[in-house]
């Protein structure tokens, strides 16, 4: 049985930065991440889906440094470059099929919107260089907890099936609520309040996909337009342009189609549904790009629950206790949704991070 002081379970956005927190304190921590990568719903690919370390991002994209300051204070800390989302030209929306897309000139927003160059994984690497290798463990997928007399027993589960046993004094849960209480058996259990809580608090990105389609080059700047998109047709409702720093062009959009409709059409389908769409709004070289990508996150059985397959609205922000009980002074949450600030955005697992680090080495 392994031991440490602290166990962080879940090696997305939230895991690492708590995991850089505890090490910078010199706190033992092991950090098991169930998933055979780190990153949770940080993935960045090439054009044929495979992870790379510049490429387009399959999960969250953007920030916005002007009001997430958490966000924007720890890009500065890693040292990490970044570009403007590019906005620059007009706007397409598609009310109805009855009727032709219309092109309209934006009102100049407020608070540029940015990406990381490389991709949002580049968050990810640098924050894996400064926590020691030995102290994580990949493809430990967490399914119980239980208080003993000097902490918590944590059994997770290879990929082989074989289960390991974690001694910690306290653990930072640093996933969705909804995943958790979906997924891990608590000895004693949890009061009922609290997983009706988690329960009941949507995961960010877990309903959703993404389409990308990858060209030679952006060929709607050439004709004016920002590759930005809006449409009440489908199957995608909001589309960008996703032209990375290199010059590597390409537009995505995010389908408003649901899960269990994605799942009946099949991803040919869809991806044939998704071209004619950028064809109708951004012309014919739309529908011939060098590649195709379709990210399904409710098929990720790492991110989503049965209870993600129908979509709900953006998080609110609750700045209440989300553990009570016995488990209050032993299990912390750190996911992005739990963030008293912008919950479910990459700002909001950094904040939550921080928190509950904070708590552990100063409690209240």
């Amino acid at each position: 049985m392994k031991r440490c002081q602290v166990a962080v379970v879940g090696g997305g956005l939230a895991g690492l930065c708590a995991a850089r927190a505890l090490n910078s304190k010199g706190i033992d921590f092991l950090l098991l991440e169930a998933r055979d990568r780190l990153g949770g719903r940080i993935l960045t690919s090439d054009e044929h889906g495979i992870p790379s370390d510049d490429g387009f991002d399959l999960g969250p994209s953007w920030f916005w440094p002007m009001m997430q300051l958490d966000m924007a204070e720890l890009v500065l800390e890693l040292g990490l470059p970044s570009f403007s989302q590019n906005n620059d030209g007009d706007v397409i929306f598609e009310r109805m099929s009855r009727e032709g897309p219309q092109r309209y000139r934006p009102v100049e927003q407020q608070g540029k919107s940015l990406r990381l160059t490389g991709g949002s994984a580049a968050l990810v690497r640098a924050l894996e260089r400064e926590i020691p290798a030995d102290r994580v463990q990949l493809s430990s997928r967490v399914s119980a907890m239980a208080l003993t007399g000097d902490g918590i027993e944590i059994t997770s589960n290879a990929a082989d099936g074989m289960a390991a046993v974690v001694h910690a004094q306290q653990v930072i849960c640093a996933l969705p609520p909804r995943l958790l209480e979906a997924n891990v058996t608590f000895t004693p259990q949890q009061e009922e309040s609290s997983l009706a809580r988690w329960r009941d608090t949507p995961t960010w990105m877990a309903p959703h996909a993404k389409f990308f389609a990858i060209y030679d080059r952006p060929f709607w700047r050439d004709g004016g337009l920002s590759g930005t998109a809006q449409s009440m047709v489908g199957p995608m409702v909001e589309m960008h342009d996703a032209t990375l720093a290199n010059g590597k062009a390409a537009l995505f959009g995010f389908l408003g189609v649901g899960a269990d409709q994605r799942a009946a059409w099949g991803d040919e389908a869809l991806t044939k549904a998704c071209l004619a769409q950028f064809g109708r709004i951004f012309g014919a070289g739309a529908l011939e790009p060098r590649a195709t990508i379709l990210k399904d996150w409710a098929a990720d059985p790492f991110t989503a629950t049965v209870r993600d397959r129908v979509a709900a609205g953006h998080l609110s922000a609750e700045d209440k206790d989300w553990v009570c009980g016995p488990w209050a002074q032993r299990l912390f949450m750190a996911g992005s949704e739990t963030s008293a600030t912008e919950p479910g955005f990459l700002a909001g697992a950094v904040a939550a991070a921080r928190r509950a680090v904070l708590t552990i080495v100063s409690p209240p």
